[in-house]
């Protein structure tokens, strides 16, 4: 399985805000963050665009 690198962790710094609000934001779990962040998994389409959303930016922007 092929892992997109994405700016989320950068992006979410770069706002302050923490690993719980984008969880909580995009409906999913800290750990799920967490995974994403790392890029453990790959976000599905739906929850890309809820996470750029929450992030004020592009999914293109984020996810490379």
């Amino acid at each position: 399985m092929n892992l997109m690198p994405n700016k989320v962790k950068e992006r979410r710094l770069k706002l302050g805000k923490s690993q719980e609000w984008l969880a909580e934001q995009a409906g999913i779990s800290r750990r799920y963050v967490i995974k994403i962040e790392n890029n453990e998994v790959n976000p599905s389409v739906t929850l890309a665009k809820k996470i750029a959303s929450s992030l004020g930016r592009l999914v293109e922007e984020l996810f490379i």
